[in-house]
């Protein structure tokens, strides 16, 4: 069983928020700074929404969101290991220019690979350990 369109969302949800906070925090800082010129605070923020989830994703098989729902994203050849940074990169920004279309797909193919874990041969699979504990829900 791969995890669906539902706990895809959930793990975007909570991302989102985590990242709206972390945007506050980093203009607090900056606030509390002074003048900081524009430059460095574009910076901070194109590198936050950027990076987050392909570094996180490449390095620890997902976002905080993935692992609070209780998923992982790993190499569809070998779920054993996690896709590279290059491979999540592209993954995020595909995922991110097209939105809900990549994710309508995911109820096309009994492995529920959207478009951006095509692209790059990635899946999204259950971390067991949490499904297990009940932590997690598991949609059918």
């Amino acid at each position: 069983m791969y995890p669906g369109v539902t706990d895809r969302v959930k793990a975007a949800l909570v991302d989102g928020f985590l990242l709206i906070l972390l945007m506050y925090l980093v203009t607090s800082v900056f606030s509390s700074l002074g003048n900081v010129p524009t430059a460095p605070r574009v910076i901070a923020f194109v590198v936050i929404l950027f990076l987050y989830d392909p570094l996180l994703t490449s390095f620890s098989a997902g976002t905080l969101g993935h692992k609070a729902v209780g998923i992982r994203v790993k190499r569809l050849a070998d779920e054993q290991r996690n896709i590279s940074f290059p491979a999540a990169l592209l993954r995020f920004l595909l995922k991110v220019l097209l939105g809900w279309i990549s994710l309508i797909t995911v109820s096309t193919s009994e492995q529920r690979l959207a478009i951006h874990d095509r692209a790059v041969k990635s899946i999204v699979v259950y971390n067991w350990s949490m499904a297990e504990t009940g932590i997690v829900s598991s949609e059918g």
